[in-house]
Order: C-alpha cells, then structure tokens, then sequence
C-alpha cells in the first residue's frame, strides 16, 4: 500500500506520466513485492527552470531531474531491496527522461506500521487482522 509523491523536471505530458507511473509501479511490484491494486502514485512536474542544482537551472544544465519519495511500512523490504529499488528507478528515470542530472533523489521512508494506514485503518491493524 505504498504510496509515491514523485516531482520530474520536464513539461508535462500523458504519455510521460504514463511511462513513469508503469515504471514505478513495475518496480515497486518486482523488487519491493507491493500489491499493484493498492499502489498509489502521484506525479508532480516542474519547469526546468525553475529547479535549481549547484546554482543553475536544469534548462541551464541541459538536464532534467527528478524526486521520489515512497513510504512503505517498516520492516517489510531489507536494504538490499531498497538499494536494488533505487538503482532500478535511478536507471528508469534515466531511460525515460534521457540525461538526468545526478542529483536526482530517491527516498524510501520505512514508516511504522501503528502510524501508516488506508481507508481508515493502520498497517498494524490490518497485520493484526489478516
């Protein structure tokens, strides 16, 4: 039941959304083994000049970049998957977006389970209840 908050630098258009939503979903399946039916993602886009890196736009730069924030519940992904996730979404921005800059991050927040919840009700209750 993850939920990604992703910000990309580059105009926005259907297609694009629809390449990183399927990218992020497919690795978020794969590698971290969340449920695709309760994944959700919301994508977020910036003019390039307006994100800023060592001083200069990204238009400036002649790259573009990205932000993903996930939280998954705590303790259910070891550091290997999460270090295997980052690398593959790292690439997959890449792959889409074409010359990124590298500092675009990726951030798994591990979120408790007794704090972190959908439809009214917390990881830990569902744990409980399952």
């Amino acid at each position: 039941m993850p939920i990604l908050s992703v910000k990309i630098a580059a105009q926005r258009s259907d297609t694009l959304t629809g390449d990183v939503a399927a990218m992020l979903a497919e690795h978020t399946s794969n590698i971290l083994g969340k449920k695709p039916e309760v994944t959700a993602i919301a994508i977020t886009y910036v003019d390039p000049r307006d994100w800023i890196v060592a001083g200069r736009t990204l238009q400036q730069h002649g790259k573009s970049s990205f932000a993903l924030e996930i939280k998954v519940t705590d303790e259910t992904n070891t550091k290997d998957e999460k270090k295997r996730y980052i690398q593959a979404v790292f690439d997959g921005f890449a792959n889409i977006l074409g010359a990124i800059h590298e500092e675009s991050y990726i951030h798994v927040h591990d979120v408790k389970a007794a704090a972190y919840g959908y439809g009214g009700k917390t990881q830990e209750f569902r744990y409980h209840h399952s």
